[in-house]
């Protein structure tokens, strides 16, 4: 009777152990169960080549948040890129999205300069005032063969 005592407390505390193991699982990984400290913020772009689910988000060279998605809008033909941000982050409404890379051939990130409107950015809200992704390809190419202004 008494080892069937033991059994059941070692049984209860390797549960407690493996439920505050998960709970920290998820907590750290930011997963499902746990209430988000972010919101969501759409930009429009006219190229976003080379940004992808998972690139950073930045304010001044700090990483902030993440794209959660890149898309098409097909009726005028510009991307759209969903990304999250913490709720402490308090962006106004004339803050301008830029696609920059870390270096000549780097990762691509959003870039996010806040304005000074006052008028606080909602969750949701669509960024306008953008700076796309500049193509090395074609930079390259217009210099090669000529077609860049020589001023």
């Amino acid at each position: 009777m008494n080892s069937r005592k033991i059994e059941t407390a070692v049984g209860l505390f390797v549960l407690a152990g493996l439920a505050a193991m998960a709970y920290l699982a998820i907590r750290i990984g930011g997963g499902w169960l746990v209430a988000p400290d972010t919101y969501q913020l759409t930009a429009r772009f006219t190229n976003a080549s080379g940004l992808k689910v998972g690139s950073s988000v930045r304010v001044a060279g700090v990483a902030i948040g993440d794209v959660t998605r890149v898309m098409l809008k097909p009726d005028d033909m510009v991307a759209l890129v969903s990304f999250r941000v913490p709720t402490d982050l308090k962006l106004d409404d004339d803050s301008v999205a830029a696609i920059k890379s870390s270096g000549l051939i780097g990762e691509k990130f959003i870039s996010l300069k806040p304005g000074g409107s006052g008028a606080t950015l909602m969750p949701g809200a669509l960024i306008i005032d953008t700076e796309s992704s500049v193509d090395l390809e074609d930079v390259i190419a217009r210099f090669a063969f000529g077609s860049v202004d020589k001023k």
